[in-house]
């Protein structure tokens, strides 16, 4: 996020459109620590930005017209009108309905948000899982709340990012990805309780203690996670139900044993255990942090990753592959990170490891005939703010 992208991103702006911007913004995206599922389920979770953003230049405009154009894909300007949008016409779908679902958010809640001239261009990678919708939702939701002055707090641009992704979008996505995007601090990472929306900056200084989290993108995306994160999201709610409690949240680990017992299906038991066993390790986790002792997390995040590949089964050959490799190569700990079924891991490792662990991981993938991972290290950067 620096002057010179900003500056980049509105002469494009200007390019395209004719006039100046009245200002650029920047929106990260996020990487999860630990905390995987859990917020749809009123749980915990613990993420941190990536200095990876989502920048969009904006002109305000008061005649109703959103026109909206994007560096990174193919096409033209898409032009719509404010009034018109709903959950059915967003424009054709794809990646203008994350921009456009954010305004038409915004108007449901009763504010007074009319066109505006938009360009984005993102440097968070696609299909990662790393939250690049939510870093487009969120970057536009701050450049309108500043347009148009409603004074609304990061946390609460985060509820209406999640509300365009879940009823103009479509995907029933938890808080959390705009929640991180929106509200988290530089070398921190955000502990979210992702029921009253409380957060909490913990530090993250890996680098103090000879420390690094790398970022594995697998570059892999299969056609086996479609619809499955509703379906885990269904199935969690069915246990809930089942147990005669609000949400998974409810459900304390030292009563997991007996609560398991009462379920009768099996994929029941295993997503209720996923749940509950991810809360009490991003407790733990956190402990670890304030502790001042990062590599003990190391362990509960591979724990994490069992858990996810075995209960939730939401992992791939791919992420196994990383986790596998890098822990043998002597990471301190690795698992899958976001949706699953492709996308990113992540692995805790000794500062002097990591040249090491990246190029036992790239030759894993190179031996197995896949495309090369991109790895790069997790730097704990800010959340969403206004750049010019």
């Amino acid at each position: 996020m620096t002057d010179v992208a900003a500056a980049t991103v509105a002469e494009q702006f200007t390019v395209l459109y004719g006039a100046r911007p009245d200002g650029v913004w920047a929106a990260p995206g996020r990487v999860n620590l630990i905390g995987e599922y859990t917020d749809f389920n009123d749980g915990f979770v613990l993420p941190l930005a990536l200095p990876h953003t989502a920048l969009a230049a904006v002109r305000r405009r008061d005649d109703g017209v959103l026109r909206l154009h994007s560096a990174d894909v193919d096409g033209g300007v898409v032009q719509l009108r404010a009034d018109d949008l709903a959950p059915s016409a967003d424009g054709g779908g794809g990646w203008a309905a994350y921009p456009a679902g954010v305004v038409w958010a915004l108007r449901e809640a009763g504010h007074a948000v009319g066109g505006a001239d938009i360009h984005l261009t993102s440097t968070v990678p696609t299909g990662a899982g790393l939250s690049s919708s939510a870093a487009l939702e969120v970057v536009t939701a701050l450049a309108l709340n500043d347009l148009y002055a409603l004074g609304l707090s990061g946390a609460r641009l985060a509820v209406v990012a999640q509300r365009a992704e879940n009823a103009f979008v479509g995907v029933p996505c938890g808080i959390m990805d705009q929640t991180a995007s929106a509200c988290c601090a530089q070398g921190h990472a955000l502990h979210l309780d992702t029921r009253d929306l409380t957060r909490r900056q913990v530090p993250f200084d890996l680098a103090a203690h000879g420390l690094e989290l790398l970022v594995v993108d697998t570059r892999v995306k299969h056609a086996l996670g479609d619809g499955a994160y509703a379906e885990r999201r269904e199935g969690c709610e069915a246990g809930a139900r089942a147990l005669g409690v609000r949400a998974l949240r409810d459900v304390p680990h030292a009563g997991l044993a007996r609560a398991l017992t009462s379920l009768g299906d099996e994929r029941t038991r295993r997503y209720v255990r996923h749940v509950v066993t991810e809360n009490h390790r991003v407790e733990r986790v956190i402990a670890h942090l304030d502790a001042g002792a990062p590599r003990a997390v190391g362990p509960l995040l591979t724990e994490g990753h069992t858990s996810l590949r075995d209960d939730l089964r939401v992992s791939c050959a791919e992420l196994d592959l990383v986790v596998r490799t890098a822990n043998a190569a002597g990471a301190l700990g690795a698992r899958m990170t976001g949706g699953g079924f492709g996308g990113s891991a992540i692995a805790l490792v000794e500062s002097a490891e990591s040249d090491t662990i990246t190029k036992s991981i790239e030759a894993a993938f190179e031996s197995a005939g896949l495309t090369p991972p991109r790895v790069f290290p997790a730097l704990p950067s800010p959340g969403a703010l206004r750049l010019a």
